[in-house]
């Protein structure tokens, strides 16, 4: 994948019995997770080996609202975007000593023996060009970030698209002249990041984690779940929280307010470091102050998954029926069901949806009983849903996935409710 379009690609149209995949009813055997469960029966994604998938055209609706949500929060905090390439010079990862130290690293050989990587991450790149650009305290901070495929070797890719060999990931790196002004962007991109998360239907702890060779903490952002593979301690009045590698496990209080410690399982959907001078170093990247004095350029990266987070909202939003897509994400704003013997109507309320710009996935389908109608709807998780019937006269009877009430609308009440809900 070497480009991600949102936006733009988004408003088709779409009829049910024109869509390209079908529901599954039985649940895959090759799969443990319930994330990876519920979006192949769905049609979201498609298993091509463990931890590779294929995004479907639901799946890739999903990913496109995810990655509207992530670049208008990132354009909003100065970020600036750019694409790089999946294949990296063997040099660049030696000069970091991570060529052989980096266990996950794909290597590739050309024909000309040269060897490369596949990225798993882009310091080894970034630096390098942002070289080429910085060289006066005129030219920070600067913030790049790009939504691209990332190849790690996982030895263990069991759980769905939660931990994938292949996945989409937006990574930013900011470049700054102080410490100072790294920490003060730092702290401002726990708020983004939260801002992201929230939109897309996720609440998620700010997690304390270990900085390794880079700072003190680094700091990971976690959705609870019962079946995540992360173990985190967290407080529930105050929201301090730390993972299990830096825990101390004789600690039974809150550090900050005295209250008693959670543990909990949980996701992690994205984390952020203080990578201070790390990688600018190895490459030598430094500007010069305003007196003259050359000074090595301090970085921060900040990373969100957003295959991860597609997993992530199917692993905790969904019940026995299947998936509940919150609305910012969900790959329609409505899953309109005919049911009347004529389809005059329901192809005139179809048609006003489009119209207004409102997403709808119409399910037009002949010889399809009701109740698989109604089994596919819950299954795919559109975050409401229209039936049309001879029992609705001339109105629509609309309810929300996961709630269990309905009302009945005219046509232009139900253009009114999602425009206003647009807004919203």
């Amino acid at each position: 994948m070497s480009s991600f379009t949102t936006g733009q690609a988004q408003k088709i149209i779409m009829y049910q019995s024109t869509l390209f995949t079908k529901t599954k009813r039985e649940i895959p055997k090759d799969e443990e997770a319930k994330n990876a469960q519920l979006l192949i029966r769905a049609g979201f994604v498609d298993k091509v080996m463990a931890g590779v998938y294929s995004f479907l055209p639901l799946g890739w609706r999903v990913l496109g609202k995810i990655g509207d949500i992530i670049r208008e929060e990132m354009n909003a905090a100065g970020g600036q975007e750019i694409l790089m390439p999946v294949l990296h010079p063997k040099e660049a990862w030696e000069k970091t000593g991570r060529w052989d130290a980096f266990d996950a690293l794909y290597k590739v050989k050309g024909k000309d023996d040269r060897e490369m990587a596949l990225g798993p991450t882009h310091e080894e790149i970034i630096v390098p060009l942002a070289k080429k650009f910085i060289s006066s305290y005129k030219d920070l901070p600067a913030y790049l970030y790009q939504i691209q495929t990332k190849f790690r070797d996982e030895a263990r890719a069991k759980s769905g698209l939660l931990r994938g060999r292949e996945f989409l990931m937006k990574d930013l790196y900011s470049f700054h002249s102080s410490q100072e002004d790294l920490d003060k962007y730092y702290e401002k991109m726990k708020k983004v990041y939260s801002s992201v998360f929230k939109r897309c239907g996720l609440k998620t702890l700010i997690v304390e984690a270990s900085g390794g060779t880079f700072s003190k903490y680094s700091h990971e952002f976690q959705t609870l779940s019962d079946t995540g593979e992360d173990t985190i301690y967290w407080c529930g009045k105050c929201g301090w929280a730390q993972n299990r590698e830096i825990f101390d496990s004789g600690t039974t209080a809150c550090p900050k307010c005295g209250e008693k410690i959670k543990i909990s399982r949980s996701i992690e959907v994205g984390n952020i470091f203080k990578l201070n001078t790390k990688y600018s170093e190895p490459f030598n990247l430094k500007f010069k102050t305003e007196s003259g004095e050359e000074k090595t350029v301090i970085m921060g990266c900040y990373g969100i998954g957003l295959s991860r987070v597609l997993g992530a909202i199917a692993e905790v939003s969904n019940d026995e029926k299947g998936i509940i897509w919150p609305e910012n994400v969900s790959p329609y704003r409505i899953h309109l069901l005919n049911f009347a013997d004529d389809k005059q109507k329901s192809e005139k309320i179809y048609q006003a949806l489009q119209g207004a710009e409102i997403e709808v996935l119409y399910d037009d389908r002949d010889g399809v009983s009701a109740g698989e109608k109604f089994a596919d709807a819950d299954l795919i998780g559109v975050s409401y849903r229209g039936v049309i019937s001879e029992k609705t006269g001339d109105k629509v009877e609309i309810k929300k996935r996961n709630e269990e009430k309905t009302k009945l609308v005219n046509e232009n009440e139900i253009i009114r409710l999602f425009q206003k809900r647009h807004r919203d």
